[in-house]
């Protein structure tokens, strides 16, 4: 029986193993070699090539996405600085505003002052001139009634 077993003449029964059996295992080992080397390999290295290229992606958009970070950063505090600067030039144009309204402010007075002291100085001096002017000729006139008064006598 042991001789029909090896060479394939088994009776049937539920297993029977004859030459199929070694036949069959030696077309899967080289199917699964053919399999490897023209389907698996390849694949492989294509899924290989994929995650080297997701994985080196990742990094550089890290490296990217930190130096967005940094930039992003350093232009708020410029910003931050700009808006200072600004901030205190706007104060400093303010400052200089109000003294030269000030100073502006303070000639106009002086000037109205002056022009009214002016205005003074000649509204006396006319005022005067009109005394002077009419003590004359109130002089002259009584003058007149006397020479008037003393010639009808």
């Amino acid at each position: 029986m042991i001789s029909f077993f090896f060479l394939g003449a088994a009776e049937g029964g539920l297993f029977d193993f004859d030459a199929t059996l070694p036949l069959m295992a030696v077309q899967v080992v080289l199917l699964t070699f053919i399999l490897n080397a023209l389907f698996f390999r390849p694949v492989g290295q294509v899924v290989e090539e994929r995650e080297d290229y997701v994985t080196s992606s990742r990094a550089d958009a890290k490296e990217k996405l930190a130096k967005v970070e940094k930039l992003e950063a350093e232009l708020k505090a410029e910003l931050k600085e700009a808006r200072l600067a600004a901030q205190k030039l706007i104060n400093e144009a303010e400052q200089d505003s109000d003294k030269l309204y000030r100073e502006a402010l303070a000639l106009a007075t002086a000037e109205a002052n002056a022009s009214r002291e002016q205005a003074r100085k000649e509204i006396d001096a006319q005022r005067e001139s009109a005394l002077a002017q009419l003590k004359s000729d109130a002089n002259k006139l009584g003058d007149l009634i006397v020479d008037r008064l003393l010639a009808a006598k």
